[in-house]
């Protein structure tokens, strides 16, 4: 247009310096601008008394162009443009000097117009207001009222007005406001109260991190457009009053009543009770019909009591202890239980929740949720994302102090662990046991990590009922809208120590003086209401004798004689299944038709015409098509393909994820191709057959808790799949060691909650050096107890794949873990005849394959160094040695062990071969299960390294000495 090229010309050095703007941190989108000037020189021209008399001065000596007069002038009502920002250098093009912020100073012109470096007054001014709201939008959160103590908070220069120059005069003077939400120009005094009262009320929003803009903005329109404001019906503040009431007389009812009983109590932050209520009305109101939720142990009791439905009867119970004999080694505390029921909202509506059993290992459970989210929404075709949800409720100290919260992020938007968005509500006591922010933490907020997600981040006072409303609707709103996390910081404080026990003013006596004077949430927010004239005290009164009255019944109900308390374990989806002893439970036929798995095999080699496969996948795939016809035996990762598509062409999801699953740690896997010239990848076990389960083989990033504890989850809510998470190196799975010790081994014996989930852990002394050598088998063995889990090494391909199909074919649910080879992944000898998966079942142990009759020597081993002895033995000639595989080390098959040598002479020695130090791998564990004297008859001793506090050397050289002398010992 004319009139750009006009302006231009006389500010030679606009778009430059715009440019330099929009590089700015610091520095807002701006309207004004070529756009705002254009709109302004329109109206101009048609009338010049309708612009500020400075930009009537500047106007007046532009060349006016009739035919920019004539033409239309169409623009965007709202687009973010760059910013002039005459800071950008300590003098302008023109030589104008820099005021006392570094913007640029206003001098008169020589028709008397204020200008600064050829660029007028009012146009300056608008940059500086233009700055002014960026500002607030970026850093109000920083000067918010989110703390109900009232805690100082730093000054924030750059909110105030006269750090761009911007005087009392300025106040009343108009503006462009095209870029806050409903009004076309504002005076900077209505801008900085509608700024103020958004951002720096009781709610303080992070978001302008987000570098999508269409997300930026939807939050500013929704956010500006309210001034963070909810309109609240009657029985909607009603509604925040009841769930108060609930919260304040459930907590000071358990003091009463079990007096120096810990129940980490909710107290100050009651506000958690009524967010929760309206976030499950919100998320059914956007179709969601299930919540997974999460928490630690703060608060859970008064949750469970006032949101899942819990009776009170069964709480107080728990707090009697009365019923000892039920629990031996066994349960749990109360405020690590978890429960399932189906909350009705407000409107009506019915949405199940299932909030999740929960260790003290506080953060650990956000995984778990995802993955059982994830699963249920799997179940139900839910790909939208938007039918199940996920909740965790955290801790200020843990959500900034764990590291798997990092983890569990980080998986949110990936595609094997999307579910649609996790909300994430931050019950912040500004305190970590009596450790303060200072000392726990190096960012500004608790939630910061969570700045690494393009998602808002909500603080909120929680004293505030109805901003907590405000900000919960606006969370649920932005989850639907955009289907990614979202976190509420809701700001209370702990009215008690740690526990009900503990005196925090011994390490925190000024906070607690503080707190001694603050009345409950409950009451505070009855004063609002009265005030309104919404409530009479009357209504209230009645609603909390209500409330004291129904939790006297419970309790009576709790002291009854023959109170029984009604178990839901094994319902729903887990009908049918069982956990218990493995002898109770019946084998299951594991082979596949010999026509039928030579076809699935076949099929996997089969690959679509335009597919360009790399030329070495191309050997791969005719070695598979010659083991599929019966021409060769087949190795490990073709059984393990095999297993996995005799399985879901029967009707069984398969999961399978874990860091290079696609192609396997050490490249014998290949389920997912990758054509050699576009990239584009193909997983031939979705093609199998039509009507076939679904199949997922999945990458995961470089975490293990996080990843492990999501298939945990995963596996809870599918016990029909198979689930299986696969670690690099056996050894890494160390990294997840908390899901395996809180969650895994120990779930069935403390809440009743079974896991048919499989870790496949690579395993095997190879000269490879102390952390790609042991997954420690010693380990696992140390925390086998109940039979709780299965440890199995299998030895051949078949045996793996009739271990896969055992997992899922039994009722029995029992976590399974397989350490699993790496050099035998090649070895020639470790290979099967398709006969072997036609016919046959896992073997628990492998007799002597060569049969030998009254061996003088028994030779007991598992794993890989079954191949080292067999070796040996044939160098030797030691036909009067045998050798037995154990193959599944617990539940220790005694029966199969002692029919495998029950033909032995009386006396005959047995020894147990180990590549591992005597320290690690299952020696130990078997002496301690067997004695000295196996079944009473065979003398019992054991071959394996020197004991070492380190897993294997880090010399090949010396490895393959001591691999030398460890052989040479078996066979003494």
């Amino acid at each position: 247009m004319r009139c750009a090229r006009t302006f231009a010309a006389r500010e030679p050095h606009l778009e430059t310096q715009n440019a330099m703007a929009n590089d700015s941190p610091e520095v807002a989108p701006n309207t004004l601008s070529l756009v705002f000037l254009e709109a302004l020189y329109a109206d101009y021209l048609r009338d010049p008394n309708s612009v500020p008399p400075d930009y009537r001065s500047y106007f007046a000596e532009l060349d006016h162009d009739e035919a920019f007069r004539r033409s239309p002038q169409i623009g965007p009502s709202f687009k973010p443009s760059s910013v002039f920002n005459p800071s950008s250098r300590s003098v302008n093009g023109n030589g104008a000097a820099r005021g006392h912020n570094g913007h640029a100073s206003l001098a008169p012109a020589s028709n008397g117009a204020a200008v600064a470096g050829g660029v007028s007054d009012a146009a300056v001014r608008q940059d500086r207001v233009d700055a002014l709201v960026r500002a607030y939008r970026v850093r109000g959160h920083m000067i918010a009222k989110i703390d109900p103590l009232g805690l100082p908070r730093p000054n924030q220069a750059e909110l105030d007005p006269e750090y761009y120059d911007l005087t009392a005069d300025d106040l009343g003077r108009k503006f462009s406001s095209r870029t806050i939400f409903g009004a076309e120009s504002l005076t900077l005094r209505e801008m900085l109260t509608r700024l103020r009262t958004t951002y720096c009320r009781s709610i303080g929003v992070q978001f302008m991190h987000i570098d999508d803009l269409k997300v930026k903005n939807w939050l500013q329109d929704r956010m500006e457009g309210s001034e963070n404001r909810i309109q609240l019906s009657r029985d909607e503040q009603l509604r925040i009053l009841t769930k108060l009431t609930d919260a304040v007389i459930f907590e000071e009812f358990i003091q009463k009543k079990f007096v120096g009983a810990k129940s980490f109590s909710l107290e100050g932050s009651e506000s958690l009770i009524p967010l929760l209520a309206f976030a499950i009305d919100r998320a059914a109101e956007h179709g969601a019909d299930e919540i997974v939720l999460g928490m630690a142990h703060r608060g859970r009791l008064n949750v469970l009591a006032n949101i899942m439905g819990k009776n009170p009867r069964d709480i107080f119970r728990e707090f009697q202890d009365t019923d000892p004999e039920l629990y031996f080694g066994s349960g749990d505390v109360k405020y690590h239980l978890g429960h399932s029921s189906d909350f009705v909202t407000a409107s009506g509506r019915k949405v199940h929740l299932s909030l999740c059993f929960n260790p003290s290992h506080l953060e650990f459970v956000n995984p778990v949720v995802c993955g059982r989210t994830r699963a249920k929404q799997d179940r139900v075709g839910d790909h939208a994302r938007r039918a199940k949800i996920g909740l965790t409720i955290h801790g200020d100290a843990a959500f900034a102090g764990e590291g798997i919260v990092q983890e569990t992020l980080n998986c949110s938007q990936l595609d094997a662990y999307a579910t649609g968005g996790t909300i994430h509500v931050i019950v912040n006591n500004q305190i970590g046991f009596t450790t303060p922010p200072q000392q726990g933490r190096s960012t500004t907020y608790a939630t910061d990590v969570a700045k690494m997600l393009q998602i808002p981040i909500f603080h909120v006072n929680g004293e505030d009922s109805e901003a907590v409303a405000q900000v919960v609707r606006l969370a649920m709103d932005f989850r639907d809208t955009f289907v990614r996390d979202v976190v509420i910081d809701m700001y209370g404080y702990r009215r008690h120590g740690h526990n009900e026990t503990d005196e925090p003013a011994f390490t925190q006596p000024l906070l607690y003086r503080a707190i001694a004077q603050r009345k409950s949430v409950r009451d505070g927010y009855l004063e609002h209401l009265l005030k309104q004239g919404g409530v009479t005290r009357e209504e209230a009164d009645r609603i909390a004798v209500e409330r004291r009255e129904h939790l006297e019944r419970e309790l009576s109900e709790a002291n009854r004689k023959d109170y029984q308390r009604v178990h839901d374990w094994l319902g729903g989806y887990w009908k049918g299944y069982r956990g218990g002893t493995e002898a109770d439970v019946p084998e299951v036929d594991t082979s596949v038709d010999r026509e039928r798995l030579s076809r699935l095999i076949k099929k996997q080699t089969e690959l679509p015409p335009d597919f360009h496969p790399h030329k070495q996948i191309d050997r791969l795939l005719a070695n598979r098509r010659a083991m599929g016809n019966g021409e060769k035996p087949l190795d490990w990762g073709t059984a393990e393909l095999a297993a996995c598509a005799t399985l879901v062409t029967e009707g069984t999801r398969v999961r399978l994820t874990g860091q290079d699953a696609g192609r396997a740690t050490f490249s014998q896997r290949h389920a997912v191709l990758h054509d050699f010239e576009d990239g584009h990848a193909y997983v031939p076990l979705c093609h199998l057959e039509e009507g076939q389960a679904p199949i997922e083989v999945y990458n995961s990033p470089l975490s293990e808790g996080a990843c492990l504890g999501f298939e945990y989850g995963y596996s809870l809510d599918w016990p029909d799949a198979l689930v299986m998470w696969e670690a690099q190196f056996g050894d890494f799975a160390n990294a997840a060691q908390v899901i395996i010790d809180q969650f895994i081994v120990s779930a069935e014996d403390k809440w009743k909650r079974l896991s048919g989930l499989v870790l496949l852990l690579p395993h095997g002394y190879e000269g490879q050096g102390p952390e790609h050598s042991s997954a420690r088998i010693e380990r696992f063995l140390t925390l086998a107890a109940e039979e709780n889990i299965q440890v199995v090494q299998p030895s051949t391909p078949a045996q793996y794949f009739h271990l896969l199909r055992r997992q899922v074919l039994r009722p029995w649910r029992k976590p399974l873990v397989v350490f699993t080879p790496k050099s035998l992944l090649r070895h020639p000898q470790c290979v099967s005849p398709l006969d072997e998966f036609v016919q046959g079942r896992f073997q628990r142990v492998i007799p002597d394959p060569r049969g030998v009759k009254k061996p003088a020597k028994v030779l007991l081993c598992s794993g890989k160094v079954y191949y080292d002895l067999e070796k040996r033995r044939a160098e030797l000639g030691r036909e009067d040695v045998a050798i037995v595989r154990v193959e599944q080390l617990y539940p220790l098959p005694d029966v199969y062990l002692r029919h495998a040598i029950e033909d032995c002479n009386d006396g005959t020695p047995v020894v147990w071969v180990q590549d591992e130090p005597e320290n690690m791998g299952a020696w130990r564990l078997l002496k301690a299960r067997l004695g000295s004297m196996l079944f009473g008859r065979f003398p019992l001793t054991g071959v394996c390294r020197a004991e070492s506090a380190s897993p294997a050397t880090g010399s090949h050289s010396c490895h393959k000495l001591e691999q030398q002398e460890l052989l040479e010992r078996a066979f003494v």
